[in-house]
């Protein structure tokens, strides 16, 4: 490895390491960007998995909070080939009888379509839309005096609750349900304190910004980000691990965008006893068993506003995922597993061959679990889209093994990086004000195992990058985020 000697070096160019370089070189520092993989982008990487020509997404695929990040509203990603697409519906929630609940463009659209639970729906959702410009980036940060006090404190009331407390409010099945697909987002039981908070997160940016995809593939989002870093002169090496401390170069800086696991083992003889302890006590949660399909033709769902939406929540009723995502919390697998499906290239053409298309889903599992759920999976989605296996052309499976495999922060196949319970909210990786920083002066981290956790959102890297201006060259001035 060449030992120049840079300002910065950020290992891991997953999103938070791309946009905590990105922040560094904006403030006219030289940095480098060191990734293990031929291929940038951490769990954003998009290739083909079954069929040549079918483009799937390898992690994430849809993407709400990169829409309403406060960080990615303020760089010109567009100007280096980011496109997102906006289907008509963010999301549906269908039913057994052909019914779906939606999460449309706005409150009073999604509220029209509740029957009884309009009212409540609009009473809890109009005030977070309004104020979610201001509130977005005390939500998406780490424990501190907010700049909008009153605003996250009402927020905090709602969010801190257990989801099915929060569903208590709706009469309807249509509304629980959809509340219960939303918060299910957060891999862990729905009766947990703070699960309502993923759920009126992923709502209220939905209302605010919709769920869109990057046309061509989630691979886009880091392509632009790698793009728009080098512009600023940053360096970006492949093919180049990062095993012990020895293998960077000289720099007064370096951030991990990596998992505590992988922290521990290539620095853990660095860090005092005190930190070491709490890396090694850092607690992964469920992972995840994942299937791409390539298809003949579109899923024929049997409720019509599915057609419209690029994300999918199977699961059917409240009752139903709270018992899902009980039983793998713990240790099972369920018959009927809530599993999340996108549909990309119902809206994104350059996805599949003309006349064809592919899908993406996922079901929670026991973190570590090796069981196939491909077939349990496929009944999910035939239970909702009769005649969906016959379409089936080819497919690709991951167990958690081989998502760890593929990226190493995904631990047992958790793809949060950590569970974000209230146990692990604002002290991951430890309990700290500054949880970017670790007990070596010089070594951050600043991947999703720090605030705000899991998402394709930078904000991780944001914060992290704000900490090591301030620590290591004496920067006190905060990069002031613009919306564009």
């Amino acid at each position: 490895m060449s030992k120049s000697e840079y300002d910065a070096v950020v290992v891991g160019s997953g999103p938070n390491g791309l946009s905590a370089a990105i922040v560094l070189a904006r403030a006219g520092l030289s940095v480098v960007v060191l990734e293990a993989r031929p291929t940038i982008g951490g769990g954003t990487r998009s290739a083909e998995l079954t069929l040549p020509g079918f483009v799937h997404d390898i992690g994430s695929a849809i993407h709400p909070l990169a829409a309403g990040s406060p960080l990615f509203q303020s760089l010109p990603l567009s100007e280096y080939g980011l496109e997102f697409i906006y289907p008509p519906i963010a999301a549906a929630h269908p039913f057994d009888g052909g019914t779906a609940a939606i999460l449309a463009g706005s409150v009073a659209d999604t509220a029209r379509t509740l029957g009884a639970d309009e009212e409540t729906y609009r009473r809890l959702f109009e005030p977070l839309v309004r104020h979610w410009p201001g509130l977005a980036p005390d939500v998406l940060g780490p424990l501190r005096f907010p700049d909008h006090p009153i605003d996250l404190a009402q927020f905090g009331l709602n969010a801190l609750l257990p989801a099915t407390q929060l569903a208590r409010r709706f009469k309807t099945t249509e509304a629980r349900g959809l509340l219960a697909g939303m918060a299910a987002h957060a891999i862990q039981p729905l009766t947990n304190l703070t699960t309502a908070a993923i759920a009126l997160v992923l709502m209220t940016v939905g209302h605010q910004r919709g769920w869109p995809m990057p046309k061509g593939g989630s691979q886009q989002i880091a392509d632009a980000l790698a793009s728009y870093f080098r512009s600023l002169g940053g360096r970006i090496e492949v093919d180049r691990p990062v095993r012990t401390l020895a293998d960077l170069p000289k720099t007064r800086a370096v951030l991990f965008d990596l998992s505590p696991k992988q922290l521990l083992s290539i620095a853990g003889d660095r860090f005092s006893a005190f930190y070491r302890k709490q890396l090694e006590r850092y607690r992964y949660g469920p992972g995840i068993f994942k299937v791409d399909w390539a298809l003949d033709g579109p899923i024929p769902f049997a409720a019509a506003d599915c057609d419209r939406a690029s994300t999918i929540h199977l699961g059917g009723t409240l009752e139903e995922i709270v018992m899902a995502e009980q039983q793998t919390y713990d240790g099972q697998h369920p018959d009927q597993p809530y599993t999340l499906l996108a549909q990309q290239s119902r809206f994104d053409p350059s996805r599949a061959p003309a006349g064809k298309h592919t899908a993406w889903a996922y079901c929670h599992v026991p973190n570590g679990s090796t069981v196939d759920m491909t077939d349990r999976i496929e009944r999910q989605v035939e239970r909702f889209a009769p005649g969906f296996r016959d379409r089936i052309l080819a497919r690709a499976t991951m167990n958690t093994a081989q998502v760890e495999a593929w990226n190493p922060n995904y631990v047992g196949g958790d793809i949060n990086s950590g569970i974000i319970d209230i146990g692990q909210l604002y002290t991951r990786p430890t309990l700290s004000l500054t949880p970017y920083r670790t007990s070596e002066p010089g070594l951050f981290i600043c991947s999703s195992a720090t605030p705000p956790g899991g998402g394709v959102h930078g904000m991780c890297g944001y914060q992290a990058a704000r900490v090591v201006l301030r620590d290591s060259f004496g920067l006190a001035t905060p990069v002031v985020l613009t919306n564009r």
